[in-house]
C-alpha cells in the first residue's frame, strides 16, 4: 500500500524545469548554498544523480558540540571518499615500508 501511495505522489509531483539529463553542476559551492537553494536545485533529480546535493553535519575538531554543515554533490562525495581511502592506503604503506631505527 505504501508503495502505491509513493508512486502516486511521485506521479503527481510537478516536473522540474530542467530535465535531469541536461542538468549542469551547481554554479557555486554547495556548502555556500542555502537550504532553499539546494532544495530548488535538487528538484527533479534522482537522489543517485551525480549532481544531486547532499549535506552532512560533521563534528569540528576541538569541540564536543559544534558541527559544520558540509554540502557536496554525489560526485564530489564520491571523489572525497576515494581520496580519503587513497590517503589512508598511502599512509599505511608508508608506515609498513618505513625503515626501523634500532640505535637505542
Amino acid at each position: 500500500m505504501l508503495h502505491i501511495l509513493t508512486a502516486l505522489a511521485l506521479a503527481a509531483a510537478p516536473a522540474a524545469a530542467v530535465p535531469a539529463d541536461d542538468r549542469t553542476p551547481p554554479d557555486k559551492a554547495p556548502s555556500a548554498m542555502t537550504n532553499s537553494e539546494i532544495k530548488k536545485y535538487n528538484e527533479g533529480l534522482a537522489m543517485t544523480h551525480p549532481y544531486y546535493i547532499k549535506c552532512r553535519k560533521i563534528e569540528e575538531s576541538g569541540s564536543w558540540v559544534k558541527k559544520a554543515r558540509v554540502c557536496r554533490t554525489n560526485e564530489q562525495w564520491k571523489q572525497a571518499w576515494a581520496q580519503g581511502n587513497q590517503n589512508a592506503r598511502d599512509t599505511a604503506e608508508a608506515m609498513t615500508n618505513a625503515p626501523v631505527n634500532h640505535s637505542n
